[in-house]
This record gives C-alpha cells, sequence and structure tokens, in this order.
C-alpha cells in the first residue's frame, strides 16, 4: 500500500462516524462497537440511536476513549414535520450526554409545499444544541433533482446546521458523488463555514475516498478535517486501520 493510500486512509479515519443504527441494536452491540472504536487511530464519532448514549459514553471512558464524540439521530428516519416531537428528543438526548445531533429535514412536507416549517425545525433545533454540533439529514435520495438538493441545502444552512448529510441510510438510495457535489458547491458559495457529511451505502475506502476527492475538489485542499468533513459508515474500520499499518 503506498504512502498517498495510507494518507487518505487516515484522513477519512480521523473524519470517521462509526456507526450502529439498527432496530435490534444491544448494549452488548454498543459496548463492541465503543471498544472497536478506542483501538489505535479513532474516528471522529460513532453515532448511535438516543437510548444508546448514556451504553456509548460509559464504554468510551472506559475504553480511555473519551474524545471520541457522541452522535445521535432526532426526527429520525422518517423526517416528520412535528416540532414538539423534534424538540422532546433533542432535549433528551442532550440530557444523555450527546455531543452531536444528525436531525432528519422534513422533506416530504418541504416536498408538499411547505416551504417554511424546516427552516423554523432546525432553528429550534440549533437553539437547544447551543455548542453542541447540529447536522442536518436531506435524504438526498429521495429528493433526487439537483434543485431540490441545492434548495433543502441552503435553507439548512441558513438556519444554522453545522453539517450538511446526505442520508439516513435507510432510504433505498443514500449518498451520490452527484448529489455531495451539489451540497459541497452550496457549502463553498456559503463561506466553506459549515461542513458535509456522506451517509448511506458508503462501505469501502473507494466509496469514502470519493467524497473526500470531491471535498478537496470544491471547497479546498485542507478544507476536509473532522470539523467540517464527515463519512457515516459501520463498515469500513477495519479496512481503513489494514492499510495505515
Amino acid at each position: 500500500m503506498s504512502a498517498v493510500d495510507r494518507a487518505i486512509a487516515a484522513r477519512i479515519l480521523a473524519a470517521l462516524d462509526l456507526t450502529s443504527l439498527g432496530e435490534d441494536d444491544t448494549p452488548e452491540a454498543i459496548e463492541r462497537l465503543c471498544a472497536a472504536a478506542a483501538e489505535g487511530g479513532h474516528p471522529a464519532a460513532v453515532c448511535v440511536y438516543p437510548e444508546h448514549i448514556t451504553t456509548a459514553r460509559r464504554t468510551l471512558e472506559l475504553e480511555h476513549a473519551g474524545e471520541v464524540a457522541i452522535a445521535t439521530v432526532v426526527n429520525f428516519p422518517d423526517g416528520g414535520n412535528d416540532i414538539a416531537r423534534m424538540l422532546r428528543e433533542t432535549r433528551r438526548a442532550l440530557a444523555a450526554g450527546a455531543d452531536e445531533i444528525d436531525i432528519v429535514f422534513p422533506w416530504r412536507a418541504y416536498l408538499g409545499g411547505d416551504r417554511e416549517g424546516g427552516a423554523l425545525m432546525l432553528q429550534e433545533c440549533k437553539s437547544i444544541c447551543g455548542r453542541k454540533i447540529l447536522k442536518v439529514i436531506l435524504e438526498t435520495g429521495e429528493l433526487g433533482d439537483p434543485l431540490l438538493i441545492r434548495e433543502i441545502s441552503f435553507a439548512a444552512l441558513g438556519a444554522g446546521a453545522d453539517f450538511i448529510k446526505t442520508s439516513t441510510g435507510k432510504a433505498k438510495i443514500g449518498a451520490t458523488p452527484a448529489a455531495a457535489r451539489t451540497m459541497l458547491e452550496c457549502i463553498r458559495e456559503r463561506g466553506g463555514r459549515a461542513g458535509f457529511k456522506a451517509a448511506g451505502g458508503v462501505r469501502t475506502l473507494i466509496d469514502a475516498g470519493r467524497y473526500l476527492a470531491l471535498a478537496d475538489e470544491i471547497v479546498g485542499a485542507g478544507w476536509a478535517t473532522p470539523a467540517r468533513f464527515r463519512i457515516g459508515a459501520s463498515s469500513l474500520l477495519a479496512e481503513l486501520r489494514a492499510v495505515i499499518a
């Protein structure tokens, strides 16, 4: 493996959101996930359902990996437009110790003609997140049209999103390079202050490398640090560590 390959793998590992969002996840499975995160080079975060936040926090601290952030999901995966529900979920997640909130944009309501509700939901969510990271999931595979992806990207960025994210991973179509390009162009147009996360169908180093290369091309070399670039995947860790070793 070349030095270039190792350098790319190291960048991706540092930006990885090690994810487990299975409906049958158990505390034991989350403990194993967090123990894996603690070995060798650490990912940026682990992403789990809200009910597993305390298990993740405890395990990471026991494994001396407390610097790994804990991300969780709200308004997930359906992306409804119930603001009261979103606020309850977000407050509970923050109280349990979440560092980062991944919220699904209410894309169905937007497609149905509600052009204001999504931005209002995100503003309310950001207001209670404070300095915590807010990642907004656009579900780009369901939107399809690049113009819609662009509209909703700008709506999310304007409402205070710290990151915009491709997919829940639950839709038939997850991340695609075409959607990523549109989102990254929107981020660049807003000055590159917000971040980008590719999630949904990212399974190999080659997959992840495509998104890293797009970020370097569109927003600029050096922009895609873990503070502004993430990859959501549950199967990349072993491959990345094998390349780096």
